[in-house]
């Protein structure tokens, strides 16, 4: 019976050994610095975009403009955003979608309080979406909304419904505790229509505030007062 003879063990060359040490661990790469800054890079192109588009207007607002708001190349724009439609839609999205989290956490804090309370903070939160820090995005939305395309706007139109429907159970307490004479749907569409009204009169250097505006709005609405339910 013949002997076999013992197998030489292979040893792996240098390149492949250098392969091994240089391959990529497994899972997600570690994100540069520049990409983990993409998303402040994104933020400030909505905020640039957004004053821009309330000051200017949409047509006349160029990329390069908007660039350059952001402190960033003329190209830098298209990384984000595909074109300056998408740019607009996207202003407008954002916008109702901080407002939307606003007034669920106005609700949220205010659970237990009675319905005038709670009306109080919705108006309250509203003014600050349309006047206060970095408000321009829902102002974009509601005089550029012509811009956008019917898909964009169907989107759209699903989060202002949703919006909208966040005061529909505070109006209806309202209306049956006889605080609000108006039949609700009626009531919902004034007042946002009052209160939107107002970023185009309203001035922060002159003495009314944001609080001032709510006590005026609630006075206007309901008789003013939220101590009684």
């Amino acid at each position: 019976m013949p002997v076999s003879q013992p197998t030489s063990i292979q040893r792996p060359s240098p390149v492949a050994l250098h392969r091994a040490e240089v391959k990529r661990p497994r899972g997600r790469p570690r994100k540069t610095a520049e990409d983990r800054d993409d998303g402040n890079r994104r933020a400030a192109l909505l905020q640039a975009a957004a004053a821009l588009f309330r000051r200017k207007g949409f047509a006349a607002t160029t990329t390069r403009d908007i660039a350059a708001a952001a402190g960033m190349q003329s190209g830098s724009p298209f990384y984000h955003f595909k074109s300056k439609d998408a740019l607009l839609f996207a202003v407008m999205e954002e916008g109702m979608t901080s407002a939307l989290a606003r007034q669920h956490t106005t609700l949220a804090l205010s659970r237990a309080a009675n319905p005038l309370a709670q009306l109080r903070g919705l108006v309250h939160a509203h003014f600050l979406v349309l006047l206060g820090p970095q408000s321009d995005f829902i102002p974009v939305m509601l005089y550029e909304s012509r811009s956008l395309k019917p898909a964009q706007r169907e989107k759209l139109s699903a989060l202002q419904s949703q919006y909208e429907n966040l005061w529909v159970p505070v109006l209806k307490a309202l209306h049956a505790s006889g605080h609000l004479r108006a039949p609700v749907v009626l009531a919902r569409l004034l007042i946002l229509g009052a209160l939107n009204w107002s970023v185009q009169w309203f001035d922060p250097h002159k003495k009314a505030s944001v609080d001032d505006l709510s006590d005026a709005a609630m006075a206007l609405f309901v008789g003013g007062s939220v101590a009684s339910s």
